[in-house]
């Protein structure tokens, strides 16, 4: 039989997570390091996404632009990590993960998970069920929270993040399995912790079988987050879901301005494709709105610009727009604050002071954004239609704080 990664390289990528799950293969308990570190964050993390809250940097690398033609998947040796010690959980699995391919200052590894569902049992999260279907995101964003992920496999240089991505294998098999675990009214979270339609997905394809083998049951609520247009490429199997299914796609929008947007995010797609994805989206009947997160203090904060991107939303016809500014983990802080010192270096010294001992910015700030959202959605005509669920989810302050960062 020949390796796994010769058989990839001819079956094609999809098989990376359909064809090589062994029959009764042993299947240990699942390590899910993306819940444990969300039982830290605060309300200001809890609305991250709408409608359900949903979570995905280092010094950006030279990345040049692909070639449109690369079809092939040339096999490659394993990764090697540097072993301290045994290597346990994910950080095993990675270890064994096989080479797909290599380009471009990014290389691509196999993940073999035994599970894909992963239970988030924070009583601060409104959804129940996450679903990451790579680790590592190639978009870069200096601000990305979801970097610490990596260090769950071992790999402390911040750079690895964006640089090696890892596919999970067996998605759609073991989705199959798992869904009988979510019980009505339990929201399933798709793309907490990475981009689902980063460019890995365009050649190999998980979040579309997830989508399918999804398409395939009813009665899920269900979330998307994305950055990418990509998201436009699935919109026969994102009807197909929502027919029997409560979906919404949330497109991640912190700028307008696309000479800032790629300074901040550096291998995300444009925002004008961006909006029209919502619009897009919208049309073929499938809710999406935009999440505007995280708003940078004097970057991205200013009432003009809040206002450009509301009125954009509205003109896309866009069912919803949240904003929530910027909170730094320690991870995040690492490349954020450096990146601050190049781009930004008049605003250095106030973020440092700001975070010096703390992740969130003070309830002020917060108060101050979401009040300004409202007057803009009233103005703009934006009712929010994930209120409804929204009330069921978040039950309503006596002031209620927009916070979804």
């Amino acid at each position: 039989m020949r390796p796994v990664n010769q058989h990839l390289a001819h079956l094609g990528a999809r098989a990376v997570y359909s064809r090589f799950a062994p029959r009764g293969h042993p299947r240990p308990e699942p390590y899910r390091p993306e819940c444990r570190e969300y039982g830290g964050i605060d309300n200001s993390f809890r609305r991250a996404y709408c409608p359900f809250a949903l979570v995905d940097n280092p010094p950006q690398p030279n990345y040049a632009g692909r070639t449109k033609g690369e079809t092939s998947m040339s096999p490659l040796p394993s990764l090697s990590v540097v072993k301290t010690s045994p290597l346990v959980g994910i950080a095993r699995l990675a270890s064994q993960g096989e080479s797909l391919r290599e380009g471009h200052n990014v290389e691509y590894f196999t993940l073999p998970v035994r599970s894909l569902l992963n239970r988030c049992t924070s009583a601060r999260m409104p959804f129940t069920w996450t679903i990451n279907p790579y680790r590592g995101c190639e978009f870069a964003c200096k601000y990305c929270y979801a970097r610490y992920t990596h260090e769950f496999m071992e790999m402390r240089d911040g750079v690895d993040f964006e640089r090696k991505i890892y596919v999970k294998q067996h998605a759609a098999d073991l989705l199959r399995q798992e869904l009988r675990q979510v019980k009505p009214g339990e929201q399933i979270a798709l793309g907490t912790a990475t981009d689902p339609y980063q460019p890995a997905e365009r050649r190999y394809e998980i979040t579309r079988a997830i989508l399918e083998e999804l398409a395939r049951h009813h009665g899920h609520e269900i979330g998307i987050v994305t950055k990418a247009n990509l998201v436009l490429r699935d919109i026969d199997v994102l009807q197909q879901l929502a027919r029997d299914n409560q979906l919404y796609v949330n497109v991640t929008i912190t700028t307008l301005n696309a000479d800032l947007a790629r300074i901040v995010e550096p291998r995300a797609p444009r925002p004008d494709l961006r909006l029209e994805a919502v619009r897009r989206l919208n049309e073929a009947g499938i809710a999406a709105g935009v999440i505007c997160a995280p708003v940078l203090p004097g970057i991205t904060d200013a009432a003009r610009d809040l206002e450009a991107l509301v009125k954009a939303t509205a003109k896309a016809s866009g069912k919803y727009i949240f904003a929530n500014p910027l909170f730094l983990k320690p991870c995040s802080a690492a490349v954020f604050l450096p990146f601050l010192e190049k781009e930004f270096p008049h605003l250095a010294q106030s973020y440092r002071q700001r975070f010096q001992n703390r992740a969130f910015l003070p309830k002020s700030y917060h108060k101050r954004i979401a009040e300004l959202l409202e007057k803009l959605r009233h103005k703009y005509g934006i009712v929010n239609a994930y209120e409804r669920y929204a009330e069921r989810s978040h039950p309503p302050l006596k002031n209620q704080q927009l916070s979804l960062f």
